[in-house]
């Protein structure tokens, strides 16, 4: 009977552990415990988000007047509260043309208020240690990006409103030609984002040697 050298079994399965199969399951096994790309990727993003939708506030209580106004074209006849002298056929054309436009301006509104919404939640902003990316368009889509180390302030504004409803407002001021202002607006997290902010753009600028002269 030939001995192999160094031959060395696995209790539980009686596997030899210097064999062809035993070294491929182990190589496998490492290969499961490395880190992927993305995963690597992934820890070095800081903060990502997208706007929340608070920040149409404003928006929808303009949108819910004109629909308030456009509900009141479509009901009342206005043609008999105005006191108009109108014939039965002139009034009948009236109160058609007025539903008409009643409909168009409600049609109009809620298109406005949808359209703003998709292109609201189309921004996607991503912070990493070096530089601030963010995206945005529908049809046409534009990517850009911020060199942390030009970031010279930034301002984190909050209101009674978005203190209640947890979003905020994060405004940079950058040396950047494109983007000399920068604003995350009505974003959530918005203090953890400003904290975050103000802590890589001061290692951006020890690792750059950049000295901001106001």
């Amino acid at each position: 009977e030939t001995i192999q050298a160094q031959a060395i079994k696995c209790r539980f399965c009686d596997e030899f552990l210097n064999s062809g199969r035993a070294r491929a399951l182990e190589a496998s096994s490492e290969l499961n415990t490395q880190p992927s790309e993305a995963e690597e990727t992934n820890d070095n993003v800081l903060f990502e988000g997208r706007p929340s939708l608070w920040a149409m506030a404003g928006a929808v209580v303009k949108g819910l007047f004109f629909l308030v106004v456009a509900g009141l074209l479509i009901k009342l006849p206005l043609e008999h509260l105005l006191g108009l002298e109108l014939t039965d056929n002139q009034a009948l054309v009236f109160g058609q043309y007025r539903v008409i436009a009643g409909l168009g301006l409600a049609i109009v509104v809620v298109l406005f208020l949808v359209i703003k919404m998709v292109r609201l939640k189309m921004i996607y902003y991503e912070v990493t240690a070096e530089r601030i990316e963010w995206s945005r368009g529908i049809f046409d889509r534009r990517v850009d990006n911020l060199d942390m180390f030009r970031v010279i302030d930034l301002k984190l504004r909050r209101s009674l409103f978005d203190c209640i409803v947890g979003v905020g407002t994060v405004g940079l001021i950058t040396t950047d030609k494109t983007d000399p202002e920068f604003v995350f607006e009505k974003i959530r997290d918005s203090r953890r984002l400003y904290d975050i902010i103000k802590k890589a753009s001061l290692e951006a600028d020890k690792q750059s040697g950049v000295i901001h002269v106001e």
